[in-house]
Parts: structure tokens; C-alpha cells; sequence
């Protein structure tokens, strides 16, 4: 096997994982997590004692 060949397929599944981490983000499925996680900062903090 060519080095060019390994590097090629090496740069397409790269590809491949960015796309489907993108799609994974961008899922409907998603979206109520991250608008609760967006949320968590503004939120009030419950009675944390020292």
C-alpha cells in the first residue's frame, strides 16, 4: 500500500467522523438537552452549604 493511499483514506474518515458528529449535534433529538444545558448557568443555585 502507497502512503498516499493510507493518507487518503485516513483524511476521508476523518471526514466521515466530523460529518456525522455534526449531524449527531444538530439532531433534533438533541435539542432539548442542550437548550437544558444552555440553561444551567442562568438558573438559581440550590442551598450549597459549606
Amino acid at each position: 500500500m502507497n502512503i498516499g493511499i493510507i493518507h487518503s483514506v485516513w483524511t476521508l474518515l476523518l471526514i466521515i467522523i466530523f460529518l456525522a458528529i455534526v449531524v449527531w449535534a444538530w439532531s433534533g433529538k438533541r435539542k432539548r438537552s442542550f437548550d437544558e444545558a444552555a440553561r444551567m448557568p442562568l438558573e438559581e443555585e440550590n442551598d450549597q452549604s459549606s
